[in-house]
């Protein structure tokens, strides 16, 4: 690692160029961002009044979030390009939540008392993480490049289910049905328009890596998804209503629906959560220094980790949810090549604007998410090509153990890709483990190396992680 490399992580870039990449950073998550407060909104049957104060809350905690973990405070902070969004492995149990409270509340069930109760839970899992975060990233020496490379390659594979889905559109879309806004199966999913859709932001993108120069080329996912918005308003798949109803001005109270209610197994469902959700940070942070040729060690990865904490406070104070890194937006980095930190933060910025300006975040949603399926083919693939370029540095010729760690890590890693519904007769209170690829990965890869290779050092696994940077550097 260069300490031109480290300045590159830490250059501030001119206003102009900030802006643009940032709003790259911010097109990328924003669907994603906001389909937990959706989810969520609609399994508690909120007004839409109420739903907008959550997906407004949601997207203001995702900025405050970034800045925390872009920017860095003493002791808080990866300090790398790190964008945050909701973690999707929080849906399931509060979702269960919500089902608890309909059962034990029955005719007198309460929405705004079961939010509550998932707000409490998740303050308290954010205090849990950041009390954890030293010990999680002591850990470092059970992630040798072997182990990381399979984990960063795994995600990689597994995001490629979320391009390929942005590709074939939403699964569902809202009509009015008798004067009442529903939401149906959408009728135009896999169209063809959709899929040249999707292609021509890809060819976009290619040709503007390629002929572009220096700050377009970094642009060139942005280029692509401007051009792709500008042919489906032309085409007529960009839903204008949604803009011309949002108001300009939208200022989110903190604790909205009420202060945060502490009940044990919520609270302990949700610290088993934010423990998945630091293995898979681990795995973003360490493909992060391995993109911006940054070392991540202990003393980082802690900071980082209670950043995810520190994080998911503001979620539970501004009334939304749990926050890790978004992958999403590690293939960004990849594609782009620019690593400063201070592009994350000014996606972060963006995104408490648009927190502040509703009608701005309603053109932002209008997009459809097939103008985001070439841009997230290039990106997800990208961190994929991350992965294998870490496992170039293992020994594969002179020991045919480390073939077995990667064949059947990366196996297991693609259990829940190929089939959603393998692991649905297992308990239910291993669901957040058993649906995470990226988790089964890890556990798979940190045994079998065990198995085969030993536990090394913390100081070797550090050294092993700076020598994969190097030569994937060359």
């Amino acid at each position: 690692m260069s300490d031109t490399q480290v300045a590159e992580v830490d250059r501030l870039l001119p206003a102009p160029r900030l802006a643009a990449l940032g709003l790259q950073h911010v097109l990328v998550m924003y669907a994603g961002a906001v389909a937990v407060p959706l989810i969520i909104s609609g399994a508690l049957g909120l007004t839409p009044d109420q739903r907008a104060i959550l997906i407004n809350a949601d997207i203001l905690a995702c900025g405050l979030a970034s800045l925390v973990q872009s920017i860095g405070f003493p002791g808080v902070g990866i300090r790398l390009p790190v964008m945050m969004g909701v973690t999707f492995a929080s849906v399931a149990p509060m979702l269960a939540m919500i089902t608890a409270a309909k059962d034990a509340g029955g005719a007198n069930f309460s929405a705004v008392a079961a939010l509550t109760t998932i707000y409490g839970a998740i303050m308290a899992a954010g205090v849990f993480a950041i009390v954890v975060a030293p010990f999680m990233s002591r850990l470092l020496r059970l992630f040798p490049p072997i182990v990381t490379g399979s984990i960063i390659l795994v995600i990689g594979l597994s995001l490629m289910r979320i391009g390929v889905g942005w590709v074939e559109g939403p699964f569902t879309i809202v009509q009015v049905v008798d004067g009442a806004a529903k939401v149906v199966p959408n009728p135009n999913r896999d169209a063809i328009d959709g899929f040249t859709l999707s292609f021509i932001v890809l060819l976009v993108i290619l040709g503007a890596t390629k002929f572009g120069k220096g700050f377009w080329s970094n642009i060139a996912v942005l280029i692509g998804i401007v051009v792709g918005a500008i042919l489906a308003a032309i085409v007529g798949k960009m839903e204008f209503g949604a803009i011309a109803k949002a108001p300009w001005l939208g200022v989110t109270v903190p604790f909205q629906f009420g202060l945060p209610d502490f009940q044990v197994v919520p609270i302990l469902t949700m610290c088993v959560v934010m423990i998945v959700v630091m293995i898979e940070s681990t795995g973003m942070f360490l493909a992060l220094g391995e993109m911006t040729g940054k070392t991540i060690g202990p003393k980082e990865l802690a900071a980082g980790l209670r950043a995810d904490g520190v994080g998911t406070i503001i979620g539970a104070v501004f009334n939304a949810f749990a926050y890790t890194s978004f992958s999403q937006n590690v293939g960004l980095v990849g594609v782009t090549g620019v690593r400063s930190r201070y592009v994350a933060a000014a996606g972060g910025v963006i995104l408490v604007v648009l927190s502040l300006l509703p009608k701005l975040a309603a053109v932002v949603a209008a997009i459809p998410v097939e103008v985001l399926g070439g841009a997230g083919l290039v990106m997800f693939g990208m961190v994929a090509a991350t992965g294998v370029r870490i496992l170039s540095a293992v020994d594969f010729k002179n020991s045919r153990n480390n073939l077995f760690i990667v064949a059947i890590a990366v196996a297991f890693g693609l259990i829940t890709l190929i089939a959603p519904g393998f692991f649905k007769n297992f308990p239910i209170a291993l669901k957040p483990l058993l649906d995470s690829g990226i988790i089964l990965t890890t556990v798979t890869a940190v045994a079998l190396n065990a198995y085969f290779n030993g536990i090394g050092s913390q100081g070797d696994a550090e050294a092993q992680l700076t020598e994969a940077a190097r030569a994937a550097e060359h």
